[in-house]
């Protein structure tokens, strides 16, 4: 996403639902407020259940991207 500076970056192409989202509310739970998060996933529900996670976190979805079979999805810590 051109104008979106990505502070951290999950990769968790290897692994399945929930473990990517796992893994984003890891990081976010020590993100500082303003960061933003890459999470790389092969998972296809990642694409679904990852901004609904957010929605209900009350984080910002900023958008996901596909690249070469995988999604790179991206969040912004707002609180």
């Amino acid at each position: 996403m051109e104008g979106v500076t990505i502070t951290r970056e999950i990769d968790a192409r290897g692994s399945f639902c929930p473990g990517p989202m796992m893994e984003l509310i890891r990081v976010m739970k020590t993100a500082a407020v303003g960061d933003v998060i890459a999470v790389l996933s092969g998972d296809r529900g990642s694409r679904t259940d990852i901004p609904k996670w957010l929605q209900k976190a009350g984080q910002e979805f900023v958008g996901v991207e596909t690249q070469d079979g995988f999604d790179r999805i991206i969040a912004r810590k707002v609180k």
